[in-house]
Order: C-alpha cells, then sequence, then structure tokens
C-alpha cells in the first residue's frame, strides 16, 4: 500500500506551510486545512473568491499513528457533514471523502429540516463529477504535507 500522495491546495495565497484556520462558515469536516488530490478541483478552489489564485502542491505522507476517517457517499457521510456544518467537533486528526459542494447543499439544508427524506436525498444529490477533499484537523496531522510547489491560477474573465 502506497502511503505517499500529491495533494492541492487552492486558495488566494500559496500555502507553504500549511496552517488550521477557523473561517466564518462551517464547512463540510470542520475546522481544517483543506486539501483535493485532484488538481483541478484545487485551481477551481483558488479563484472562487478573485480572478487569481494559487495551487500549492505537497506531498503527504500517512502516518498510522494519527485518528483517519475515509467516507464513501453514504448515510454515515451524510450525517458527519450535517453534523461539522452545524458546527460539531469530531476527535479525528484526518478525513477524507467527498465534498457537499454548493450545488447539493440546498439539498443537506432539507434533509436537515425533514423536507425530504434520506432516500429523496441520495436520489437529489447523484455526484455527477468526482469531487475529493481531504482535511487536516491537527497539529500533527499537519506535520504529514510537505510543501512542493505553487503556480498562479488566472480565471478568465
Amino acid at each position: 500500500m502506497n502511503n505517499k500522495k500529491n495533494l492541492y491546495h487552492g486558495g488566494l495565497e500559496a500555502v507553504v506551510i500549511p496552517e488550521i484556520r477557523k473561517s466564518k462558515y462551517t464547512k463540510d469536516f470542520g475546522v481544517g486545512f483543506y486539501c483535493t488530490d485532484l488538481p483541478n478541483q484545487a485551481e477551481t478552489w483558488s479563484t472562487k473568491k478573485s480572478h487569481t489564485g494559487y495551487v500549492t502542491q505537497h506531498l503527504y505522507t500517512k502516518k498510522p499513528d494519527l485518528v483517519y476517517k475515509k467516507f464513501t457517499e453514504d448515510d454515515e457521510w451524510l450525517d458527519f457533514v450535517v453534523d461539522c456544518r452545524q458546527g460539531k467537533p469530531h476527535d479525528y486528526d484526518i478525513v477524507e471523502g467527498s465534498m457537499a459542494d454548493d450545488k447539493i447543499w440546498n439539498e443537506i439544508d432539507d434533509f436537515v429540516a425533514g423536507d425530504i427524506t434520506r432516500a429523496a436525498f441520495w436520489e437529489l444529490i447523484k455526484f455527477t463529477k468526482p469531487t475529493h477533499q481531504i482535511s487536516f484537523h491537527t497539529e500533527k496531522a499537519l506535520q504529514t504535507l510537505k510543501y512542493i510547489s505553487e503556480e498562479i491560477v488566472r480565471r478568465a474573465k
């Protein structure tokens, strides 16, 4: 089993030394430093708030002593995302799985409000393209990342 892989972080600035920053919005897996193994997805993240951003590449080395959770698109993932988006903490160092992107967040709200069933939720949000995120929630987890390179990304106006 390969315990190393390239990950990409997209944002307004290059991130040589990752850190955990609390944002004003709750995220899928809670407060953490978010990356993806999909370079195109990181490019999209990098220009979400500006026409220019950065994709920073890091080498991730899995460490067996960390508490790690990998999700598939199932009820456990849905319940975890709902809890994290409501600000509930968890005890994982690293969490990995699909994104609850803006396209499906309304369906999550409807599910939480009881307006749709679990089965209806899964029917409505069938993932149309692969998404991936891996989030690092502790300083110990951040130590698994090593800076490789950065690239400026410009979105067409």
